[in-house]
């Protein structure tokens, strides 16, 4: 089965390398390092390397707890950390340009054989850190291959993803057996783990309940938030497709009703679509302000007139907590599986969710039962819920106390993980 999926990569190369071409249009980043992808890489002078895998934004920023607890506690070693997206690499080298002499970032090649096998003898990396979800049968084969122990942590995997790779067993379960050791999310995480064939995960909790919200990004808000004068605001975050029509027809729909009207902050998801979002704000008439547009410290006063403000801006996510009343995390609206609370929880806000969460189910559960979150079953409800909390205080106080405290309660997966990983660094 592997050696099919190997003639399959194999056939669809110059697609992939295509695609990355054209994805460059929007993202300039994409048709950069591309021979990296290929399986050459610049000159890498010979050290104990810990090798972190982490594939986009998301999951460099729930990494950096752990990339910087590594650092502190193997002083000796260098950390490589790879990526599949532009977002992810561009992310990693803001987080952690403060120890850009002990880290090296590059692209992960396709999962080639050959290509695999290149980047392992380039690096020589010590240990494979895999973060979340990413788990592919030709690196993993010839990690072992090579020697190097393959440890998947923040592990997470939703139903929908387990059906795949059922569906792939031939595949996958080989895969599966030759990981080292899994760091899980929650207790649901690791049974499904379990029953794709890796044996005993730990659950150690979410290392993103670990990241410190940045001071800089909490000044910014302040800033943002004074620009908007006495209008209270409602937070639309990490949107995904299909979800924007929906609250933009719900807000066109309540906002003429409303004898104070409330400033919506909308923040797409992925940063190819905010042109395209943009383009929905103008087709309805919707009056509007890029984030791209206003300085990023000392902010100027929004327009009374200003209904939306697109937040198109990568990496400033606690800023935008920070300026709101009340967020809605997206990707929950339509069936893509939500996103996490965690960071609205880290700001100390009243959290309003979909029902399409299966990402993560059980820290959305467990943020409701707490008292922090919300959930909704549409765009409608969505912003009736936002705006009856808008008009109590103490009930919207109240939930941001819980969700900050459920914050703290959570915290400490990166030292469980920092113990699983201990014996194949010493």
């Amino acid at each position: 089965m592997r050696l099919l999926y190997s003639f399959v990569w194999g056939l669809s190369l110059p697609f992939a390398v295509f695609r990355l071409w054209w994805r460059g249009r929007r993202e300039p980043g994409y048709r950069q390092h591309i021979a990296e992808r290929l399986g050459f890489f610049p000159a890498y002078q010979t050290q104990a390397t810990i090798w972190v895998h982490a594939v986009s934004a998301g999951e460099t920023r729930a990494a950096e707890p752990l990339i910087r607890a590594l650092l502190d506690a193997y002083p000796q070693h260098h950390l490589l950390l790879t990526h599949m997206t532009a977002t992810g690499r561009e992310t990693g080298g803001k987080l952690f340009a403060d120890v850009s002499s002990r880290l090296t970032q590059a692209f992960l090649p396709y999962d080639i054989n050959w290509m695999m096998r290149r980047f392992l003898r380039h690096y020589s990396p010590q240990l494979c850190v895999l973060i979340e979800t990413e788990v592919w049968p030709n690196l993993i084969a010839q990690c072992k291959e090579l020697q190097v122990p393959v440890t998947l942590v923040n592990a997470r995997l939703s139903e929908k993803s387990l059906n795949k790779a059922r569906r792939l067993s031939a595949l996958m379960l080989p895969a599966a057996h030759a990981i080292s050791a899994v760091a899980a999310q929650s207790n649901p995480d690791a049974d499904r783990l379990r029953e794709l064939g890796i044996s005993e995960p730990q659950v150690t909790g979410n290392m993103k309940f670990d990241v410190t919200p940045p001071a800089l990004m909490a000044e910014r808000g302040i800033a943002l938030r004074r620009s908007f004068g006495e209008r209270q605001v409602i937070l639309c975050a990490s949107t995904r497709d299909g979800e924007e029509e929906l609250i933009l027809a719900a807000f066109q729909e309540q906002f003429p009703l409303l004898t104070e009207k409330p400033l919506l902050i909308i923040t797409p998801r992925h940063p190819q679509r905010f042109d395209q979002v943009a383009g929905m704000l103008e087709t309805r008439g919707i009056a509007y302000v890029r984030r791209s547009t206003l300085d990023h410290d000392t902010v100027a006063p929004i327009a009374s007139d200003v209904q939306v403000l697109l937040g198109d801006t990568m990496g400033e996510m606690y800023m935008y907590y920070a300026a709101a009343d009340v967020a809605f995390v997206g990707g929950s609206l339509v069936p893509l599986g939500g996103h996490n609370l965690i960071e609205a929880c880290a700001m100390g806000k009243a959290v309003l969710t979909g029902l399409h969460t299966f990402n993560f189910s059980e820290i959305t559960d467990q943020a409701i039962a707490a008292g922090a979150a919300l959930r909704v079953d549409g765009a409608r409800s969505m912003l009736r819920e936002a705006l009856a909390l808008l008009g109590d205080d103490k009930k919207r106080n109240d939930m941001g106390q819980h969700a900050y405290a459920f914050f703290l309660q959570h915290q400490g997966a990166t030292a469980r993980t920092m113990a699983i990983l201990a014996p194949y660094l010493s």
